[in-house]
């Protein structure tokens, strides 16, 4: 007997689960601005400014193949991976499955909350203060000489200019703070990893700060700064990003996929592409790099178990 009710509950069901992804990425963009506003940088120079102060302009900026060349999560499992933080089965299965969404398409909502608990599953049982540590150390050997130049000198134009600057991204928001301390940025936007007396369970602060999730932490920052979205600027190459893109007043493209080139183009955003002459830029650098990145991660854990077992 067939049920002409069906699909009217599956579209119910659909709607629940938008609505419930929509409140938990509204709670992980709130958590990550309180963070952000707790632990920014000093407003005030240490030296006399290029410019007065403005306290109601800002940039936003993504890290991964937008600040930084690949994914900052994947040089971090490489330096964790080489410290004997996990199996070289655990870094395989999650290779694998970057590797599923990033080069074949499928970044689904599901797919990255899953493929980010299963990354912050690694560190569940160390404190906070030794991944800070560590990712100090990890920035020092694998991130540090991955930044692109170009993006690095649009996040300086907008310091010299006398606005804070911003980064945003899904990684865990103690190493993105990092990373932007190590630019001399005012701070980052990421993603919460729970905590118990300062012990990480594990498991994601509401949301990963991801798609919508950004937007929502960039509204929650502005808010608490007095920030003028209009007169801010967002930099990103996903189009995943595009919600934040568009809560701000200019938008650019950097180093773009083919989806976020498109809107670009649609809505004359600017362009800037610092891959020119390089083959990665006509096949999609995010894939490649985001690829490439895991088989680093798992060579480095392979070369360090035959290295233990030989000793």
């Amino acid at each position: 007997m067939r049920w002409f009710g069906g699909d009217a509950v599956s579209r119910r069901h659909d709607d629940r689960k938008v609505t419930e992804l929509d409140r938990l990425a509204e709670l992980a963009g709130e958590a990550s601005a309180e963070y952000a506003h707790e632990h920014a940088e000093p407003s005030e120079p240490t030296e006399p400014p290029a410019a007065p102060l403005d306290l109601t302009a800002a940039a936003f900026f993504d890290v991964d193949n937008t600040m930084m060349m690949g994914a900052s999560i994947f040089h971090f499992a490489r330096g964790l991976a080489a410290r004997k933080f996990f199996t070289n089965s655990d870094l395989a299965k999650f290779a694998l499955q970057q590797v599923k969404f990033r080069v074949a398409g499928k970044e689904s909502q599901d797919g990255i909350r899953s493929s980010r608990e299963q990354a912050l599953s690694f560190v569940a049982g160390h404190t906070v203060d030794e991944l800070i540590s560590l990712g100090e150390e990890i920035y020092d050997e694998l991130m540090a000489d991955k930044i692109w130049p170009g993006t690095r000198a649009l996040a300086q134009m907008h310091l010299d200019a006398g606005q804070r600057v911003w980064l945003v991204t899904a990684t865990p928001v103690e190493l993105a703070t990092i990373i932007a301390r190590r630019l001399g940025l005012t701070g980052a936007l990421g993603t919460g990893a729970e905590n118990e007396d300062g012990v990480y369970t594990g498991r994601l602060v509401g949301e990963m700060l991801h798609g919508p999730a950004k937007a929502h932490a960039v509204r929650a920052l502005a808010a608490r700064e007095g920030l003028d979205l209009r007169r801010c600027t967002a930099y990103s190459d996903s189009a995943n990003d595009v919600p934040m893109l568009s809560v701000v007043g200019t938008a650019v493209a950097v180093n773009p996929d083919s989806g976020l080139r498109e809107v670009a183009r649609k809505r004359t955003w600017e362009i800037r592409d610092f891959r020119t002459g390089r083959k990665a830029a006509k096949i999609g650098v995010p894939s490649v790099l985001g690829a490439g990145a895991v088989a680093g991660a798992v060579a480095v854990g392979l070369a360090y178990r035959k290295r233990e077992h030989a000793s």
